[in-house]
This record gives structure tokens, C-alpha cells and sequence, in this order.
């Protein structure tokens, strides 16, 4: 079970390689694996013993289920060992193994970067599964003489870029000023803003503009419409706008610019099929579509469900909120793991690996607004070595020229540097249609 589910997205990053080269130690396979990790998988326990760190590649990568007694790769003349278990170590990453076994919630009933081996063992921002990928790479060459380069996203773009906006705002800009002027008594300015606020368009309502920021660089955005405009039943704030006629025009007309619309399932459609289903049916108008659920809200036990059973085509919701990186150190595309059937759900699940909230947030990272691109560039440079896809998510409200901390500079800059590496500009649909199905 776990080697095939490893193969599968191994074969669809490195097309063409050779089913069958492939097994554990005792399968007469031409590359064999050592198994060190069936009693793990025999429990329920959420986290496996200490990794054992090893050079590969000129990077430090932590190895599960590696006693480290021997060399990682052994060649001689047709055959490969490895020594470690990198197939069942890409399976417990991959899979979600930790966060559906754990136990640990945050307050918005998400699995919490903290409770995290990622942020234990301090690999958030290295795409794990890669490497053991690239381990797994270099033994089949060895072994088939045949070269295997990972898949390309266009002509010339050897990694692409996801590039999202989560519409949870656009009437909202004008209350924090306001508030601010009327507490330090100024009240003209109080005056001043109210009046703005009656009187012309919420500089958070730009659609428009966010479209444009984004094409200029050749992209196309993938908008996430929130149908919900009341509160969750715990209080969590959903819209703060209603899905009005006039607000379908605008994005009918942006989708006719090549931008893509998609669904923010409100608070309260993780963990209920009938509520998500509904609200599906409210913003997709055609069979499949793309999902990311609002405040990152996902349990593993029965989300991945509800997204299957709706027909969800792709959904982009797995990242940490805390953290920029690699949720399940993996920086493609990749088909979540069903516990229930121990094979592959059908939908697809496009990592989310940076998003403006976490950057500066009191809760979060408080990155200043020039620390921003210096801190992900490590991060984007592995999804470019690797050739994955970079997600970016960045709220239309973070596009208000008066935020100068993870506002429209901020992004330019990612832009700006994605660009200049020739990523491939792909919305979530582009992106489902070039890579081969569960």
C-alpha cells in the first residue's frame, strides 16, 4: 500500500519511469528498499521516532525510519540499495499520518504548525518528499540506465506558479481608520472617512485591480468567492459582502479574461457535506471546479471525504496558516491518501505554501516589509529545483496601497521573482489538466 502510493506520484513527477524497479528488500526488485517501518504503521501513533539526518544533494535532509548504520545508496552493477526507508518515509509525510492520528487542534479545529514534526525537527520549508523522490531517482537510473527528468509545466517553465486570491473582504477597508480617528478624537478625520465610506467605492472592492497586478506578468488569478456572509455558529467572521448580481457580472467578466473563479467553503463546511455541497452548488456552475476551505479549516478524518463525495475537482487548502513551506513536504501537486480505503482520493490537492496573512500577523511570523522576499526565497528555490508548483495566496485586501507590510509591494516582489526564474503562470484547472489522474 505504501510503496504504491509512493510510486504513483513518483511516476507522475518523473514521467516514463520503469514500473516494476522498484521494491523492498526481498522483492527482487533491481532497487530495493529496506523496511523499517511496519511496526509504526501497525499503531496509531501520530509521530515516529527522531529522524537520522544525511547529506544528500548538498542539503541536510532529515531520513525516518533510518537507523543509520549504512551508506544511503549502495550501487553495484544493476542493483541499488537503499538503506534507509524512503518509501515509508515519503508515505507518513505525504500522507497526513501525524494530523490525522494527532490529536492536536488549534482554535479554528486545525492541526497547528507546532504540533507539527515539521516544526520539531525544523524542515517547514524543505520539501522532504522530494528528496526522497530524488533518492528514489538517482537508484532507478542507476539501475535502467535511463535518464528521468521531472515533468515540465510549458514551454521553457521547468516549475509553475499558483497565483490566489481568497475574497473574504471588500467593504471593509474603511473601519480601521475610522475607529482609529475617532478614538484619538480626531474628528474630522472621523468625518472625513465616513463621508469617503458613503461616497465612493471600499478600496478593498478591486477586483479589477488585482486582476491587472497579476497580469502584468503574464498570470491569470484564481479567485476564491466566500458564499457565506454570516458568522460562523462559533463567531468566526465568513464575508463581509453578499454574492449580488452585480458582483457575478464582474467575475463572469474577469473569467472571460482567462482568470479563474472558485470556491471559499465558508466556516462550518469542513466537517458537513450538506453545507459544503450547497455552497458548490451556489459558485460553481459546471461539474469539478476548485475549493480552499476559509481560514485553512480542514480535519483530516472527514474532509477529504466531503471534497470527494461533492466531485471537487481540485482543492488548494493545505498549508499552515503559521508557517510559510511545505505541509507535507512536498512541493507538487499530489492526490491525498484515504485512510478508510488505503488507496488515493480522487481529487487533487494543490499545496498552498505562502500567504500574506502568515508573513506579518501578531500571531504569525511579524516579518518587516523587507524581509519578506529574502525569507521565501530559499523556500521558492527548492520548488524551482524540484519543479513543482509555487502557491501563492494573497488576499485582495492586502492589495490597499496603505498596507506597506504584506501589501501590493510585498507581492510584486514574489512576482516579480517567480517571473524572473520563468516559472509558468497556471490557474488551479491548468494546473489539475497537465498532471495524470489518481
Amino acid at each position: 500500500m505504501r510503496l504504491a502510493y509512493v510510486w504513483a506520484h513518483f511516476a507522475r513527477v518523473y514521467p516514463g519511469a520503469l514500473a516494476g524497479a522498484l521494491g523492498y528488500v526481498g522483492s527482487g526488485a533491481a532497487v530495493e528498499v529496506a523496511n523499517l517501518a511496519d511496526g509504526f504503521f501497525g499503531s496509531n501513533q501520530p509521530y515516529p521516532a527522531e529522524p537520522n539526518w544525511r547529506e544528500w544533494q548538498g542539503q541536510r535532509v532529515p531520513f525516518f525510519f533510518d537507523n543509520g548504520t549504512q551508506p544511503l545508496l549502495m550501487l553495484t552493477p544493476g542493483r541499488a540499495e537503499i538503506s534507509a526507508d524512503v518509501v515509508s518515509a515519503a508515505f507518513y509525510l505525504l500522507s497526513g499520518w501525524q494530523e490525522y492520528f494527532s490529536e492536536a487542534r488549534d482554535r479554528h479545529g486545525r492541526f497547528p504548525y507546532v504540533a507539527s514534526v515539521q516544526a520539531r525537527y525544523g524542515f517547514v520549508a524543505l520539501p522532504v518528499v522530494n528528496y526522497y523522490l530524488d533518492v528514489l531517482k538517482t537508484a532507478i537510473e542507476h539501475v535502467t540506465g535511463q535518464v528521468l527528468r521531472p515533468r515540465t509545466w510549458g514551454p521553457g517553465a521547468l516549475f509553475a506558479a499558483f497565483i490566489s486570491h481568497d475574497l473574504d473582504n471588500l467593504r471593509s477597508a474603511w473601519k480601521a481608520p475610522t475607529k482609529a480617528a475617532l478614538r484619538a478624537g480626531r474628528l474630522l478625520d472621523f468625518g472625513q472617512q465616513l463621508w469617503q465610506h458613503w461616497t465612493r467605492p471600499d478600496a478593498w472592492d478591486n477586483l479589477e485591480a488585482v486582476a491587472a497586478a497579476t497580469a502584468q506578468y503574464g498570470a491569470r488569478s484564481t479567485f476564491f468567492v466566500l458564499p457565506e456572509h454570516r458568522p460562523g455558529a462559533d463567531g468566526t467572521p465568513n464575508a463581509d459582502y453578499a454574492l449580488t448580481a452585480r458582483l457575478w457580472q464582474r467575475l463572469a467578466k474577469l473569467a472571460k479574461q482567462g482568470h479563474e473563479v472558485a470556491l471559499h467553503a465558508s466556516i462550518g463546511t469542513a466537517d458537513n457535506f450538506t453545507h459544503f455541497d450547497t455552497e458548490r452548488q451556489q459558485v460553481l456552475d459546471v461539474e469539478g471546479g476548485g475549493n480552499r476551505f476559509h481560514y485553512l479549516r480542514w480535519e483530516p478524518r472527514l474532509t477529504p471525504g466531503i471534497i470527494s463525495k461533492a466531485g471537487i475537482t481540485f482543492d488548494s487548502t493545505l498549508g499552515f496558516a503559521e508557517h510559510f513551506g511545505f505541509r507535507h513536504s512536498y512541493c507538487h501537486p499530489f492526490y491525498p491518501f484515504d485512510f478508510s480505503s488505503g488507496s488515493a482520493y480522487e481529487f487533487f490537492e494543490i499545496p498552498l505554501n505562502v500567504m500574506d496573512a502568515t508573513l506579518h500577523n501578531p500571531a504569525y511570523l511579524q516579518l518587516g516589509p523587507d524581509e519578506v522576499l529574502p525569507a521565501l526565497v530559499p523556500m521558492l528555490a527548492e520548488i524551482e529545483k524540484f519543479g513543482g508548483v509555487a502557491t501563492v495566496l494573497w488576499h485582495n485586501q492586502n492589495f490597499d496601497p496603505a498596507n506597506t507590510a504584506n501589501g501590493p509591494r510585498q507581492f510584486h516582489e514574489i512576482m516579480g521573482w517567480l517571473r524572473g526564474r520563468g516559472a509558468a503562470f497556471l490557474t488551479g484547472t491548468e494546473i489539475w489538466s497537465q498532471f495524470p489522474a489518481a
